[in-house]
């Protein structure tokens, strides 16, 4: 049995049992992979999944508890490259993140722009998507963090840290009347169509609560996941932007107004996670350092160990008061 037919079936599972696809991602031939597969079946003599014709259909019940102890055996193997390179002090490899659209065109820049400086051999790769998306990357290892605001629920798999807080401002034309509107109240926003977040992404859920809550039904005439196409929409009177505030920029968002609007909608805790049971490098420390000055290596290691909801919630509730003062990335950089 070797190492590289157990990434072969890891990553022919995470295909949706598509060979062509696994083959693909590996750099390798489709017929490298049947042929790795047949070979592993017949050495361990049992099936791992089912044929129908020359394709996979499902695991077989061998077959799932086969690839549950793969993945265990993939992860210790880059967990163990990733001691050998600590110790041989080679500050170079590559750090891979998930994240949404808004934390990487406004959270992140900065951040990345000085690790770079501090890690010139570290080569860094963000993907974008959905926080289901961002938590399923993140579960199967093909990201080394997970950042993200919306859907905690899906990120149970993972160590979760809380990195700042943030709220929302509405942004209005100069001469649109809540530009001056005192004092700026959810009524007098629901008096008009609204341009904000798709539901699921930058704290829309949050949005969604506050006007539920004083009994309003706004209409949401346009929504997007870019902060920068809501302005574009805004400028052209569609409606009223609700935005994250780190998104507006009065240097550069020229005929715009931005209110605040941290009265009106209750903040939003942008959070950085990995997968439980990973080797962080000295590199990814210094990383979530700079992201969130709060989270110490040795805060780190604390919310690593806290493996009970109620040791979880002891160490959120402990890192409370820095969340209160820490200003985001951003404003730190």
């Amino acid at each position: 049995m070797k190492l590289r037919q157990l990434q072969f079936i890891h990553e022919v599972v995470h295909r949706n049992l598509n060979i062509s696809a696994a083959a693909d991602a590996l750099y390798t031939s489709q017929s490298g992979v049947s042929k790795q597969i047949q070979a592993l079946e017949d050495e361990l003599g049992v099936q791992i999944f089912v044929r129908s014709g020359k394709s996979l259909s499902h695991l077989t019940p061998a077959g799932e508890r086969i690839i549950e102890a793969t993945a265990r055996l993939l992860e210790e193997a880059r967990n163990i490259r990733a001691i050998a390179a600590d110790y041989a002090g080679q500050e170079r490899g590559q750090l891979t993140i998930a994240t949404t659209q808004t934390q990487a065109k406004y959270a992140l820049p900065r951040v990345i722009q000085r690790f770079r400086a501090r890690y010139p051999n570290v080569s860094l790769h963000m993907h974008q998507g959905t926080p289901m998306q961002i938590a399923e990357l993140a579960a199967r290892g093909e990201v080394d963090f997970a950042i993200a605001t919306e859907a905690m629920e899906h990120f149970e798999d993972l160590v979760m840290m809380p990195c700042y807080r943030w709220n929302r401002s509405v942004v209005v034309p100069a001469d649109h009347p809540l530009a001056e509107t005192e004092p700026l109240t959810l009524e007098a926003l629901a008096a008009h169509p609204l341009v904000t977040y798709v539901f699921g992404f930058t704290g829309r859920s949050q949005l969604d609560a506050a006007f539920q809550g004083a009994g309003l039904d706004p209409e949401v005439v346009f929504t997007a996941t870019d902060a920068e196409v809501i302005k574009t929409y805004v400028q052209l009177g569609v409606g009223v932007g609700i935005i994250a505030s780190m998104a507006f920029d009065p240097d550069t968002d020229e005929g715009l107004v931005a209110r605040d609007a941290s009265h009106l909608f209750a903040p939003s805790t942008t959070s950085i996670g990995f997968r439980r049971g990973s080797h962080l490098r000295g590199f990814m420390y210094a990383f979530i350092h700079l992201f969130a000055p709060h989270l110490t290596e040795a805060v780190v290691e604390q919310a690593t160990r806290a493996r009970t909801p109620e040791a979880r919630r002891a160490l959120l509730e402990a890192l409370e008061p820095a969340l209160d003062g820490m200003a985001s990335p951003q404003q730190l950089a």
